[in-house]
Protein backbone atom coordinates (compact mmCIF):
# COMPACT_ATOMS: atom_id res chain seq x y z
CA UNK A 1 0.00 0.00 0.00
CA UNK A 2 0.68 3.66 -0.89
CA UNK A 3 2.18 5.38 2.80
CA UNK A 4 0.45 8.78 2.74
CA UNK A 5 1.65 11.20 0.00
CA UNK A 6 1.06 15.30 0.17
CA UNK A 7 -0.16 16.28 -3.32
CA UNK A 8 -0.51 19.91 -4.27
CA UNK A 9 -3.28 19.94 -7.58
CA UNK A 10 -2.37 23.14 -9.07
CA UNK A 11 -4.68 25.39 -11.85
CA UNK A 12 -5.08 28.81 -12.63
CA UNK A 13 -8.49 30.07 -11.36
CA UNK A 14 -11.12 29.31 -8.78
CA UNK A 15 -13.69 28.43 -11.31
CA UNK A 16 -11.05 26.06 -13.06
CA UNK A 17 -10.48 24.23 -9.34
CA UNK A 18 -14.02 23.84 -8.62
CA UNK A 19 -15.38 22.64 -12.19
CA UNK A 20 -12.27 20.34 -12.86
CA UNK A 21 -10.02 19.30 -9.77
CA UNK A 22 -12.57 18.74 -7.08
CA UNK A 23 -13.48 15.72 -8.05
CA UNK A 24 -9.86 14.94 -8.07
CA UNK A 25 -9.12 16.31 -4.77
CA UNK A 26 -11.94 14.46 -3.62
CA UNK A 27 -10.11 10.67 -4.75
CA UNK A 28 -7.21 11.79 -3.73
CA UNK A 29 -8.48 12.11 -0.08
CA UNK A 30 -10.37 9.32 0.18
CA UNK A 31 -7.37 7.41 -0.89
CA UNK A 32 -5.88 8.59 2.40
CA UNK A 33 -3.31 11.18 1.17
CA UNK A 34 -2.95 14.79 1.66
CA UNK A 35 -4.52 17.46 -0.96
CA UNK A 36 -4.11 20.96 -1.06
CA UNK A 37 -5.88 23.54 -4.07
CA UNK A 38 -3.83 26.46 -5.53
CA UNK A 39 -5.34 28.83 -7.60
CA UNK A 40 -6.28 32.69 -7.95
CA UNK A 41 -8.51 33.66 -4.91
CA UNK A 42 -11.74 33.83 -5.88
CA UNK A 43 -15.67 32.70 -4.78
CA UNK A 44 -15.97 29.44 -6.08
CA UNK A 45 -13.31 28.51 -3.37
CA UNK A 46 -15.77 28.83 -0.68
CA UNK A 47 -17.51 25.57 -1.43
CA UNK A 48 -14.29 23.94 -2.13
CA UNK A 49 -13.49 25.23 1.56
CA UNK A 50 -16.26 23.98 2.78
CA UNK A 51 -15.86 20.07 1.82
CA UNK A 52 -13.05 20.68 4.35
CA UNK A 53 -10.25 21.20 1.94
CA UNK A 54 -7.27 23.78 2.04
CA UNK A 55 -6.72 26.15 -0.58
CA UNK A 56 -3.70 28.26 -0.86
CA UNK A 57 -4.20 31.24 -3.01
CA UNK A 58 -1.67 31.83 -5.59
CA UNK A 59 -1.52 35.40 -8.16
CA UNK A 60 -1.96 33.23 -11.39
CA UNK A 61 -2.32 35.74 -14.26
CA UNK A 62 -4.66 34.71 -17.29
CA UNK A 63 -2.29 37.33 -19.37
CA UNK A 64 0.70 37.77 -21.08
CA UNK A 65 2.34 39.98 -18.01
CA UNK A 66 5.86 38.13 -17.93
CA UNK A 67 5.86 40.63 -14.27
CA UNK A 68 2.80 38.78 -13.07
CA UNK A 69 4.31 35.57 -14.28
CA UNK A 70 7.43 36.32 -12.62
CA UNK A 71 5.80 36.94 -9.08
CA UNK A 72 3.62 33.75 -9.36
CA UNK A 73 6.73 31.70 -9.82
CA UNK A 74 8.06 32.87 -6.98
CA UNK A 75 5.75 32.66 -5.10
CA UNK A 76 4.42 28.90 -6.09
CA UNK A 77 8.43 28.45 -5.11
CA UNK A 78 8.19 29.79 -1.58
CA UNK A 79 4.57 27.74 -0.94
CA UNK A 80 6.37 24.49 -2.35
CA UNK A 81 9.60 25.06 0.01
CA UNK A 82 7.11 25.62 3.15
CA UNK A 83 4.52 22.72 1.96
CA UNK A 84 7.26 20.30 0.63
CA UNK A 85 4.50 17.83 -1.24
CA UNK A 86 5.59 14.90 -2.73
CA UNK A 87 3.72 15.47 -6.05
CA UNK A 88 2.87 18.36 -7.98
CA UNK A 89 -0.14 17.72 -10.50
CA UNK A 90 -0.68 21.05 -12.54
CA UNK A 91 -3.06 22.16 -14.65
CA UNK A 92 -3.47 24.72 -17.57
CA UNK A 93 -1.14 26.03 -19.51
CA UNK A 94 0.24 28.97 -18.41
CA UNK A 95 -0.37 27.97 -14.65
CA UNK A 96 0.71 24.59 -15.82
CA UNK A 97 4.29 25.55 -16.82
CA UNK A 98 4.68 27.80 -13.78
CA UNK A 99 4.15 25.21 -11.20
CA UNK A 100 6.00 22.30 -13.39
CA UNK A 101 9.18 25.17 -13.08
CA UNK A 102 8.38 25.85 -9.85
CA UNK A 103 8.27 22.24 -8.85
CA UNK A 104 11.69 21.35 -10.50
CA UNK A 105 13.33 24.51 -8.76
CA UNK A 106 12.28 23.59 -5.58
CA UNK A 107 13.02 19.77 -6.22
CA UNK A 108 10.00 18.22 -6.11
CA UNK A 109 9.70 14.50 -6.50
CA UNK A 110 7.37 13.75 -8.60
CA UNK A 111 5.98 16.59 -11.44
CA UNK A 112 2.68 15.45 -12.92
CA UNK A 113 0.70 17.64 -16.17
CA UNK A 114 -2.62 17.64 -17.16
CA UNK A 115 -3.21 19.31 -20.20
CA UNK A 116 -6.84 20.50 -20.91
CA UNK A 117 -5.93 21.92 -24.34
CA UNK A 118 -3.11 23.69 -26.12
CA UNK A 119 -2.53 27.51 -26.68
CA UNK A 120 -1.04 26.49 -29.75
CA UNK A 121 -3.81 24.68 -31.45
CA UNK A 122 -6.12 28.11 -30.62
CA UNK A 123 -6.68 30.95 -32.61
CA UNK A 124 -4.00 33.92 -33.10
CA UNK A 125 -1.05 35.18 -34.70
CA UNK A 126 1.68 33.29 -35.35
CA UNK A 127 4.23 34.72 -32.26
CA UNK A 128 1.05 33.94 -29.93
CA UNK A 129 1.02 30.66 -31.12
CA UNK A 130 5.15 29.72 -31.90
CA UNK A 131 5.05 31.18 -27.49
CA UNK A 132 2.65 28.35 -26.80
CA UNK A 133 4.44 25.80 -28.61
CA UNK A 134 7.67 26.39 -26.94
CA UNK A 135 5.87 27.03 -23.82
CA UNK A 136 4.66 23.59 -23.98
CA UNK A 137 7.90 21.76 -25.04
CA UNK A 138 9.95 23.22 -22.31
CA UNK A 139 7.25 22.01 -19.95
CA UNK A 140 7.05 18.82 -21.61
CA UNK A 141 10.89 18.40 -20.31
CA UNK A 142 9.71 19.44 -16.56
CA UNK A 143 7.14 16.66 -16.28
CA UNK A 144 7.01 13.06 -15.23
CA UNK A 145 3.67 12.19 -16.00
CA UNK A 146 2.03 13.80 -18.98
CA UNK A 147 -1.47 13.38 -19.57
CA UNK A 148 -3.97 14.88 -21.88
CA UNK A 149 -7.50 15.25 -22.01
CA UNK A 150 -7.97 14.98 -25.43
CA UNK A 151 -6.93 11.73 -27.72
CA UNK A 152 -6.09 13.85 -30.55
CA UNK A 153 -3.53 16.15 -28.44
CA UNK A 154 -2.16 13.45 -26.89
CA UNK A 155 -1.20 12.42 -30.16
CA UNK A 156 0.27 15.90 -31.08
CA UNK A 157 2.24 15.73 -27.92
CA UNK A 158 4.03 12.22 -28.95
CA UNK A 159 4.22 13.57 -32.60
CA UNK A 160 5.93 16.92 -32.18
CA UNK A 161 7.80 15.64 -29.06
CA UNK A 162 6.54 17.69 -26.38
CA UNK A 163 6.48 14.21 -24.42
CA UNK A 164 6.88 10.89 -25.84
CA UNK A 165 5.00 9.27 -23.03
CA UNK A 166 1.86 11.59 -23.02
CA UNK A 167 -1.31 9.59 -21.98
CA UNK A 168 -4.91 10.22 -23.19
CA UNK A 169 -6.88 10.45 -20.05
CA UNK A 170 -10.40 11.75 -21.09
CA UNK A 171 -13.00 14.14 -18.65
CA UNK A 172 -15.80 12.31 -17.26
CA UNK A 173 -18.94 13.56 -15.03
CA UNK A 174 -20.54 11.39 -12.39
CA UNK A 175 -23.83 9.80 -14.23
CA UNK A 176 -25.86 9.95 -11.04
CA UNK A 177 -25.59 13.60 -11.19
CA UNK A 178 -25.93 13.74 -14.69
CA UNK A 179 -28.94 11.96 -16.24
CA UNK A 180 -32.32 11.99 -18.37
CA UNK A 181 -34.80 12.90 -15.48
CA UNK A 182 -38.70 13.44 -16.46
CA UNK A 183 -39.88 15.14 -12.68
CA UNK A 184 -36.73 17.35 -12.85
CA UNK A 185 -37.87 18.52 -16.80
CA UNK A 186 -41.33 18.99 -15.61
CA UNK A 187 -40.33 20.71 -11.98
CA UNK A 188 -37.54 23.03 -13.65
CA UNK A 189 -39.72 24.43 -16.76
CA UNK A 190 -42.71 24.85 -14.60
CA UNK A 191 -39.94 26.98 -12.69
CA UNK A 192 -39.34 29.08 -16.15
CA UNK A 193 -42.61 29.08 -17.22
CA UNK A 194 -42.13 27.11 -20.25
CA UNK A 195 -44.73 25.45 -21.89
CA UNK A 196 -43.88 21.57 -22.15
CA UNK A 197 -43.85 21.87 -26.30
CA UNK A 198 -41.33 24.55 -26.38
CA UNK A 199 -37.90 23.25 -27.93
CA UNK A 200 -35.03 24.35 -25.86
CA UNK A 201 -31.43 24.57 -27.29
CA UNK A 202 -28.84 24.96 -24.50
CA UNK A 203 -25.66 25.98 -24.63
CA UNK A 204 -23.27 25.76 -20.83
CA UNK A 205 -20.72 27.39 -21.09
CA UNK A 206 -18.46 30.77 -20.58
CA UNK A 207 -19.81 33.94 -22.35
CA UNK A 208 -16.56 34.63 -24.32
CA UNK A 209 -16.08 35.19 -28.07
CA UNK A 210 -14.45 31.81 -28.87
CA UNK A 211 -17.23 29.37 -27.57
CA UNK A 212 -19.13 30.97 -30.63
CA UNK A 213 -21.87 33.18 -29.17
CA UNK A 214 -21.98 35.26 -32.40
CA UNK A 215 -22.59 32.89 -34.66
CA UNK A 216 -24.97 30.69 -32.36
CA UNK A 217 -26.93 33.71 -32.08
CA UNK A 218 -27.26 34.41 -35.67
CA UNK A 219 -28.21 30.60 -36.17
CA UNK A 220 -30.55 30.65 -33.84
CA UNK A 221 -32.78 33.53 -35.63
CA UNK A 222 -33.82 30.56 -38.20
CA UNK A 223 -34.83 28.04 -35.72
CA UNK A 224 -37.88 27.40 -33.80
CA UNK A 225 -36.87 26.97 -30.40
CA UNK A 226 -35.54 28.63 -27.22
CA UNK A 227 -32.07 29.57 -26.96
CA UNK A 228 -30.95 28.82 -22.89
CA UNK A 229 -27.65 30.26 -21.85
CA UNK A 230 -25.90 28.77 -18.84
CA UNK A 231 -22.83 30.76 -17.55
CA UNK A 232 -20.89 33.84 -17.51
CA UNK A 233 -17.99 35.77 -18.11
CA UNK A 234 -15.16 35.32 -15.72
CA UNK A 235 -13.38 38.72 -13.96
CA UNK A 236 -10.31 37.15 -16.10
CA UNK A 237 -11.91 36.58 -19.56
CA UNK A 238 -10.91 38.86 -22.02
CA UNK A 239 -12.11 39.61 -25.69
CA UNK A 240 -15.15 41.75 -27.02
CA UNK A 241 -18.81 42.53 -25.60
CA UNK A 242 -21.44 40.22 -26.11
CA UNK A 243 -24.15 42.10 -24.54
CA UNK A 244 -25.49 44.39 -27.91
CA UNK A 245 -25.46 40.50 -29.72
CA UNK A 246 -27.92 39.38 -26.85
CA UNK A 247 -29.51 42.33 -26.81
CA UNK A 248 -30.43 41.74 -30.69
CA UNK A 249 -31.52 38.07 -30.17
CA UNK A 250 -33.52 39.28 -27.06
CA UNK A 251 -35.32 40.80 -29.25
CA UNK A 252 -37.28 38.07 -30.52
CA UNK A 253 -38.19 36.93 -27.08
CA UNK A 254 -36.73 33.43 -27.60
CA UNK A 255 -33.72 34.11 -25.35
CA UNK A 256 -33.21 32.88 -21.88
CA UNK A 257 -29.98 34.08 -20.00
CA UNK A 258 -29.46 32.04 -16.71
CA UNK A 259 -26.05 32.42 -15.64
CA UNK A 260 -23.76 30.62 -13.39
CA UNK A 261 -25.83 27.99 -11.48
CA UNK A 262 -25.53 25.04 -9.58
CA UNK A 263 -28.08 22.76 -10.86
CA UNK A 264 -26.73 22.70 -14.50
CA UNK A 265 -27.94 19.13 -14.25
CA UNK A 266 -31.42 20.26 -13.50
CA UNK A 267 -31.42 22.62 -16.47
CA UNK A 268 -30.24 20.09 -19.42
CA UNK A 269 -32.65 17.47 -18.04
CA UNK A 270 -35.61 20.12 -18.96
CA UNK A 271 -33.54 21.10 -22.33
CA UNK A 272 -34.26 19.24 -25.83
CA UNK A 273 -30.76 20.15 -27.48
CA UNK A 274 -27.27 20.87 -26.22
CA UNK A 275 -25.07 23.07 -28.59
CA UNK A 276 -21.57 24.13 -28.54
CA UNK A 277 -19.96 25.93 -31.64
CA UNK A 278 -16.71 26.62 -30.21
CA UNK A 279 -13.36 27.84 -32.12
CA UNK A 280 -10.94 25.62 -29.76
CA UNK A 281 -11.60 23.18 -27.10
CA UNK A 282 -9.65 20.30 -25.16
CA UNK A 283 -12.36 17.59 -24.32
CA UNK A 284 -15.62 19.76 -23.16
CA UNK A 285 -16.87 18.78 -19.96
CA UNK A 286 -20.47 20.14 -20.94
CA UNK A 287 -20.51 17.84 -23.71
CA UNK A 288 -20.36 15.32 -21.32
CA UNK A 289 -22.54 16.28 -19.00
CA UNK A 290 -25.10 17.04 -22.19
CA UNK A 291 -24.44 13.39 -23.53
CA UNK A 292 -25.33 11.74 -20.01
CA UNK A 293 -28.24 13.58 -19.80
CA UNK A 294 -29.84 12.32 -23.13
CA UNK A 295 -29.32 14.91 -24.76
CA UNK A 296 -28.02 15.48 -28.96
CA UNK A 297 -25.16 17.31 -29.46
CA UNK A 298 -24.41 20.27 -32.00
CA UNK A 299 -20.81 21.07 -31.82
CA UNK A 300 -18.16 22.21 -34.13
CA UNK A 301 -16.47 20.08 -35.73
CA UNK A 302 -12.79 20.32 -33.63
CA UNK A 303 -9.74 19.20 -31.22
CA UNK A 304 -12.58 17.21 -28.80
CA UNK A 305 -15.87 17.54 -29.79
CA UNK A 306 -15.11 15.71 -32.57
CA UNK A 307 -13.81 12.48 -29.99
CA UNK A 308 -16.87 13.04 -28.26
CA UNK A 309 -19.68 13.15 -31.00
CA UNK A 310 -20.17 10.40 -33.57
CA UNK A 311 -21.66 12.45 -36.39
CA UNK A 312 -25.56 11.13 -37.39
CA UNK A 313 -25.11 8.73 -34.05
CA UNK A 314 -24.87 11.11 -31.33
CA UNK A 315 -25.25 14.22 -32.43
CA UNK A 316 -24.06 16.64 -35.37
CA UNK A 317 -20.76 18.21 -36.40
CA UNK A 318 -20.42 21.81 -38.22
CA UNK A 319 -17.62 24.04 -39.12
CA UNK A 320 -16.37 26.98 -36.92
CA UNK A 321 -18.04 29.93 -37.45
CA UNK A 322 -20.60 28.73 -40.11
CA UNK A 323 -23.74 30.44 -38.68
CA UNK A 324 -25.60 28.43 -41.75
CA UNK A 325 -24.47 25.41 -41.11
CA UNK A 326 -24.88 25.64 -37.70
CA UNK A 327 -28.54 26.84 -38.07
CA UNK A 328 -29.60 24.15 -40.54
CA UNK A 329 -28.16 21.80 -38.30
CA UNK A 330 -30.10 23.02 -35.70
CA UNK A 331 -33.11 23.05 -37.14
CA UNK A 332 -32.35 19.62 -38.58
CA UNK A 333 -33.11 18.59 -34.76
CA UNK A 334 -35.87 20.96 -33.40
CA UNK A 335 -38.26 19.45 -36.39
CA UNK A 336 -37.56 15.26 -35.97
CA UNK A 337 -38.39 14.43 -32.09
CA UNK A 338 -37.34 11.07 -33.19
CA UNK A 339 -33.72 11.90 -34.34
CA UNK A 340 -33.55 13.88 -31.08
CA UNK A 341 -34.57 10.63 -29.12
CA UNK A 342 -32.35 8.22 -30.56
CA UNK A 343 -29.19 10.72 -30.87
CA UNK A 344 -29.92 11.28 -26.82
CA UNK A 345 -30.12 7.56 -26.56
CA UNK A 346 -26.88 6.65 -28.48
CA UNK A 347 -25.00 9.63 -26.07
CA UNK A 348 -26.18 8.84 -23.11
CA UNK A 349 -24.81 5.46 -24.07
CA UNK A 350 -21.43 6.43 -25.36
CA UNK A 351 -20.98 8.96 -22.32
CA UNK A 352 -21.50 6.43 -19.89
CA UNK A 353 -18.91 3.93 -21.88
CA UNK A 354 -16.63 6.36 -22.40
CA UNK A 355 -16.58 9.26 -19.60
CA UNK A 356 -17.55 8.00 -16.29
CA UNK A 357 -15.81 10.22 -13.71
CA UNK A 358 -15.04 7.52 -11.37
CA UNK A 359 -13.02 5.72 -13.89
CA UNK A 360 -11.07 8.65 -15.22
CA UNK A 361 -10.30 9.82 -12.26
CA UNK A 362 -9.04 6.24 -10.58
CA UNK A 363 -6.74 6.12 -14.12
CA UNK A 364 -5.47 9.86 -13.49
CA UNK A 365 -4.53 8.82 -9.62
CA UNK A 366 -3.01 5.60 -10.54
CA UNK A 367 -0.88 7.34 -13.13
CA UNK A 368 0.11 9.92 -10.71
CA UNK A 369 1.48 7.14 -8.36
CA UNK A 370 -1.15 7.42 -5.81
Amino acid sequence: MTPPLKVLEVTNVDFSLRQFLLPLMRAIRARGHEVVGVCAEGGHLDAVRAEGFRVEPLPFARSLSPRAHWRAFWEMVALIRRERPDIVHAHMPISGFIARLAARVAGVPRVAYTCHGYLFNQEGSWLRRAGGFAMEWVGGRLTDVYMNVSREEAGNARRLRIHRGAVAIGNGRDPAQFRPAPATRARLRAALGVAESTIAVVIVSRVVVYKGYIELLEAMREVPAELWVVGDRLPSDRGADLRPHFARFAATGRLRLLGYRNDVADVLAAADIFVLPSHFEGLPMSVIEAMLTGLPVVATDIHGPREQVVPEQTGLLVPTRDAAALAAALRRLTEDPALRARMGAAGLARAREEYDETRIVARTLDLIGL
